[in-house]
């Protein structure tokens, strides 16, 4: 893996990745950000857990002209392009409009600054192209990216997880058409990871192995959910989905990080995780919308060897010609209605031939 580091006019990080060697001029456009951003979290006393607010998020670049194509960058000052010119696979850069900074404001007595980070990855430079359209090399090489900078993000101290995601089409929140995924580092552990964290931790001191563990050796045994599998990785519904198509993909041996795997598991679930997304498109003959969560321990914590890696990919899904999102009892109470049987879409999915 190659890689490239610039500071951009504005003073953000710009970081570029090949799979062959980095060339061009590199000319680097600045887009026009907010004047003013003032990111930060306040306590929620009922829920226990922090809100993260951050206002100047309403004036984000929303969905360029669909002839717009960062190969080309446009002269409309509007739709500047983030993406430098030059030979090269992968950008990430720092977010134009955080969610959280690492130059926040000082805290009031209310509230407490968001001092996290938020990061930017363009998976690609084709506006066109999709994470699960690209060549096996080029998604392994983008895992070998989130890695790298998930590897890099924890050596400050104050960040206690990073989380790589990607939110795929307008239905899910996306407000610019090309193919990216965020990495955010959080200062405290998100309430969902921290339930994972306590289960993760009581079970391997009852059982001396991982949780996540036991769920894939249940899944393999009964081999009802599973996808697809190869001899490092696999793809599954678990039996106890809260939505439907709700896939989980995991390394069979139990690892913390990305950065833990080693170049052929990361071979292998870049293979099954192409092989998924490329089944949710051809199931629904459109660009499947989704959110994938890599889920990694927490870090800057000690020893989290009772930690496994997984990714997380929750589709809405059709019933009748619609899109099905998140309801009341889901939003309202954290209680998840699933209308179908975890086994049935497995089905559907695992019956779908794919050819990598």
């Amino acid at each position: 893996m190659e890689k490239k580091s610039f500071i951009k006019p504005d003073g953000r990080n710009l970081h570029l990745y090949s799979q062959t060697k980095i060339s061009g001029d590199f000319k680097i456009l600045n887009p026009v950000g907010p004047t003013e951003i003032n990111p930060h979290r306040r306590w929620h006393p009922l829920r226990q857990e922090w809100v993260i607010y951050a206002s100047h998020r309403q004036n984000r670049t929303f969905l360029p002209p669909k002839n717009y194509s960062p190969l080309n960058p446009s002269d409309d000052e509007n739709f500047p392009t983030e993406l430098p010119t030059g030979n090269y696979d992968v950008a990430v850069f720092d977010n134009l409009f955080p969610s959280m900074t690492q130059n926040p404001s000082a805290k009031s007595n209310q509230t407490i600054p968001s001092d996290g980070n938020c990061e930017v990855i363009v998976f690609t430079q084709d506006p066109d192209s999709s994470l699960g359209n690209l060549s096996l090399s080029h998604i392994d090489l983008i895992l070998e990216v989130l890695a790298e900078r998930t590897k890099e993000i924890q050596k400050n101290l104050n960040i206690k997880y990073v989380m790589p995601f990607e939110n795929r089409g307008v239905e899910m929140g996306v407000t610019l058409h090309h193919p990216h995924g965020q990495i955010y580092a959080y200062p405290f552990i998100p309430p969902v990871i921290d339930k994972f964290n306590q289960s993760f931790e009581s079970f391997y001191a009852e059982n001396k192995m991982t949780l996540l563990e036991q769920v894939i050796k249940n899944e393999l045994d009964e081999d009802q959910r599973v996808i697809s599998k190869n001899e490092h990785s696999l793809a599954f519904i678990p039996s106890f989905a809260r939505y439907p198509y709700e896939t989980w993909i995991a390394p069979k041996r139990p690892v913390q990080f990305l950065y833990d795997l080693n170049p052929e598991e990361m071979r292998d679930l870049a293979k099954t995780l192409k092989e998924t997304l490329l089944k949710f498109d051809q199931l629904w003959q459109r660009p499947f919308p989704y959110l994938m969560n890599i889920y990694q321990a927490p870090v800057n914590l000690g020893a989290v060897n009772y930690w496994n890696f997984f990714i997380q990919i929750t589709p809405p899904y059709r019933n009748k010609d619609r899109l099905k999102y998140l309801a009341g009892t889901e939003l309202g109470a954290g209680t998840f209605v699933n209308d179908s049987l975890p086994e049935e879409k497995a089905m559907e999915l695992k019956n779908i031939q794919i050819i990598i």
